[in-house]
């Protein structure tokens, strides 16, 4: 959880100072962010189904 912090913080200082120096956002637009979610929970999805399916084929045999 201490990592994901600092990511934030990390994240929200270097926006601050962007802003500042009045820089473009080094950020993708929102869809581009829901796309990469939308990456991340497909992959933690497969995760899941391989480690389901190695588990009962353990159970079946």
């Amino acid at each position: 959880m201490r990592d994901y912090l600092l990511s934030l913080a990390g994240g929200l200082i270097v926006g601050i100072l962007f802003s500042l120096v009045k820089l473009p956002l080094p950020a993708p637009p929102l869809v581009g962010i829901f796309g990469m979610v939308g990456i991340f929970l497909g992959g933690v999805l497969m995760d899941s189904l391989f480690k389901f399916l190695k588990e009962k084929r353990k159970v079946s045999t």
